[in-house]
């Protein structure tokens, strides 16, 4: 092109349209650069986040514009579960892909990984990924300080304990095995072993893992990479709440300041529409970076949603039409949003009723990177519903869950059936509860006795779905 043609042409179009063009076929460039790449997998991880806490899943009043702006662009679940009902143990399912019939952490306690236990960071890196967590590590209590990077991280900033995790304004957080001081979080009284720390306010820990996540993006965006973002929005600081009477503890309430709400309300509904922002935030960034179509992004929640540190669980409806709440074995307890989105593969506006778990991801992931998942796992990989192939998806026969606090439960869904037995330390071989979860989602109405064909048919699996733990016995009394 002469000089010449090329005034006359910028007369014609104008250069803000030359301009857009070439920006566009940078793009383009960018794109098709990233086409043959494995994907980039962000996981998202709140902290007892209900599955009506959302607004794609009919909440009214928290506003969630960016996670439903996620949802309206991918894949909703309506059938999903987590790995248990409380942290440690789903966090660990999580990142294992066995579920607490097999898992080495199976509730909260002293118990963590060993090197030996292979997550799904270790599997990822096989295929050349960059790993890093950043927030709440919570794999049992207290971790050594490198205990990310013994289990597959390259990268890890935040929380390696999950009491200390419980307070938004720490005195230090961990960047890989340094602690890392915060200016202005100074401590306010004595570390307690049982009851955990207590500071003043000053650098919000949130705020950090945002900014942790969108550096650790910058960074990793030639190869391709997984981030673990594990927020600990909206868990609560009940030491907080006993000092103060507030233990929902966030920088300001936004655009809920002038509500005639309790401040425990106001907290609980603006931490989470604080990250809601930040994951908008994290959008923006893989958008200008040119890898949004070459990044598949999950989100859900650790367990259900609680009634601590001030909060009235009813206030907001956080378990939505279901029934029970964090330390539940019942649908409100376990069952959780799950959205998945990927530009371009996954299909905007999709819902999906397939059942799945928090042990489907690490088969998934490593289906995505193009590699096997290890042997003897529990999970399913969910590629082919995730890509609209529902007719190719593998289905699990049953889930099952554990849980060793306040007397011991058990559940195990099969098909439309759950069973739930509770006080299970006491009395191993005690009465099931059983529901109808397709003609009775929020297990109203206890219909075992009518069903003792199923009953039958669940107790046999509850004896397959589980191996003894040293860690985490059970009575055979009674």
């Amino acid at each position: 092109m002469t000089e010449q043609t090329r005034r006359e042409f910028l007369r014609t179009v104008g250069s803000a349209a030359v301009a857009s063009m070439f920006a566009g076929c940078a793009a383009s460039v960018r794109r098709q650069s990233s086409a043959g790449k494995k994907p980039n997998i962000i996981f998202i991880l709140t902290d007892d986040l209900g599955y009506g806490d959302l607004g794609c899943y009919g909440q009214k009043q928290i506003k969630t514009p960016n996670i439903d702006h996620m949802a309206a662009e991918g894949m909703k679940f309506t059938q999903h579960y987590a790995g248990s009902t409380v942290c440690a143990p789903s966090r660990c399912v999580l990142m294992t892909g066995l579920h607490t019939g097999h898992a080495r952490v199976r509730g909260n306690s002293r118990v963590l990984l060993k090197g030996e236990d292979v997550t799904v960071a270790e599997v990822l890196k096989r295929a050349g990924y960059t790993t890093g967590v950043i927030g709440k590590w919570g794999v049992g209590h207290p971790p050594p300080p490198g205990d990310p990077k013994r289990n597959g991280f390259d990268y890890f900033f935040g929380y390696l304990d999950m009491v200390h995790a419980h307070n938004y304004y720490p005195e230090f957080l961990w960047r890989n095995s340094e602690k890392v001081f915060l200016k202005g979080n100074q401590l306010a009284e004595p570390y307690n072993g049982e009851q955990g720390w207590s500071f003043r306010q000053g650098t919000y820990s949130h705020d950090l893992f945002t900014e942790e996540a969108l550096a650790f993006v910058d960074r990793s965006r030639e190869n391709p990479f997984f981030l673990y973002l594990a927020y600990t929005i909206p868990h609560a600081n009940n030491q907080a709440q006993r000092r103060i009477g507030d233990g929902m503890e966030v920088p300001d309430y936004g655009i809920y300041k002038d509500k005639d709400w309790s401040d425990q309300t106001k907290g609980y509904a603006a931490m989470i529409t604080r990250m809601d922002r930040d994951i908008g935030r994290l959008f923006k960034k893989l958008d200008r970076l040119g890898i949004d179509d070459n990044t598949i992004v999950m989100f859900s929640s650790d367990n259900g949603p609680h009634d601590e540190g001030g909060v009235d669980l009813d206030f907001f409806n956080s378990n939505g039409p279901i029934r029970g709440m964090k330390r539940d074995l019942y649908e409100g307890g376990i069952r959780m949003p799950l959205i998945a989105r990927w530009p371009g593969k996954i299909k905007a506006g999709s819902i999906s009723d397939h059942v799945s778990a928090f042990w489907d991801f690490l088969p998934t992931a490593a289906a995505l990177a193009g590699l096997k998942p290890p042997k003897n796992i529990d999970g399913i990989s969910m590629l082919p519903t995730l890509l609209g192939n529902p007719q190719r998806q593998k289905k699990h026969e049953y889930l099952y869950w554990e849980f060793h606090e306040r007397g011991g439960k058990q559940a195990l869904r099969w098909g439309r059936w759950k069973a739930v037995r509770l006080k299970w330390h006491k009395n191993p071989k005690g009465p099931l509860e059983l529901y109808d979860l397709e003609n009775d989602p929020a297990e109203s109405v206890n219909i075992a006795k009518g069903h003792p064909d199923i009953v039958a048919k669940m107790e046999k699996f509850l004896e397959m779905a589980r191996v003894d733990s040293p860690d985490f016995p059970v009575s055979r009394k009674g």
